[in-house]
């Protein structure tokens, strides 16, 4: 495995932590052994003969992918995921020409068999209406950021109630998903579906044919409608809110700015900068630096 992919981060608990959670009535029942994020990972190639004693989970956002099980041979589109099961053989890893950004998980416990059931095929988080993707992202986030504030009992009993619920928004996805708006998508609420579709993938470079093709209107007509709904056009309208989502993770988090950038979907950390500044009106780290010393 490549070691160092920009913008990667990844927490690996501790044997003892480890150990303390396989002893506790709880945390037995299902823990993260370890956790990260990988963005635009080239060389990314894993083979493990011998398996391993985690679940392996790996949820592909951008670019693609690939794994092997039993002797067979699965692809991993963009908005999928799997997980492989404990103690088998197995390998996985980027495709070369378009290298995924993915969010995986390790994880083990008496329960973890029964979240990792039937997924050990490449599935369809696909972006809708009720997606909720977004959603399920901030709860890694939560999980990844709860972790990182220290292996205290505590932390480790919240995070893995956490990867619970994680866990079922993904096995039980079309409940999960019940519970969103239930808006159809037509003239009346188009923009209200494409802003819905931006914030769900404001992790990817949307292009106004991508929009227009999931409202299902033409390009021209998706930019009028938009802009005489908003005031921006659509892609000042998407820059602005990967820009929203930069500055609460400069607010909130203590991620480099070249995490965040992937974070937003921007690869270039200069050009990242560049639009930082234009939109907000500071650069990054005078931001961060503002926010740091407020009175509020």
């Amino acid at each position: 495995m490549k070691d160092g992919f920009s913008g990667s981060r990844i927490i690996v608990l501790p044997q003892v932590v480890v150990k303390l959670m396989e002893a506790d009535k709880l945390l037995s029942q299902l823990h993260i052994t370890d956790i990260g994020y990988f963005p635009c990972a080239a060389n990314h190639e894993i083979h493990r003969p011998e398996g391993t004693a985690s679940y392996v989970f790996i949820y592909c956002i951008k670019g693609r992918g690939w794994f092997q099980l039993d002797g067979v041979h699965h692809e991993v589109a963009p908005n999928q995921y799997f997980i492989l099961p404990a103690h088998k053989p197995h390998g996985y890893g980027s495709d070369k020409a378009a290298p995924w950004t993915i969010y995986w998980i390790h994880f083990k416990g008496n329960l973890a068999g029964c979240y990792a059931s039937g997924a050990d095929t490449p599935l369809d988080i696909k972006p809708e209406v009720r997606s909720r993707i977004s959603n399920r992202i901030n709860i890694f986030e939560e999980i990844y950021e709860t972790l990182k504030a220290g292996f205290t009992i505590e932390n480790l009993s919240y995070a893995t109630s956490l990867f619970h619920y994680y866990l079922g928004s993904l096995r039980y996805i079309h409940q999960y998903r019940s519970f969103a708006s239930t808006g159809q998508i037509d003239e009346t609420n188009i923009v209200e579906a494409a802003i819905h579709y931006i914030k769900e993938n404001k992790e990817k470079h949307l292009t106004l044919e991508m929009l227009s093709k999931y409202t299902g209107y033409s390009v021209s007509y998706f930019c009028t409608m938009f802009k005489k709904a908003t005031g921006h056009a659509p892609l000042t309208y998407i820059n602005i809110v990967k820009m929203q989502e930069a500055c609460y993770l400069l607010d909130n988090t203590d991620m480099k700015l070249n995490q965040i950038c992937h974070k937003v979907g921007i690869d270039d950390p200069y050009y990242f900068s560049r639009l930082f500044t234009k939109t907000i009106g500071l650069s990054p780290k005078a931001y961060r630096e503002q926010m740091a010393t407020h009175n509020w």
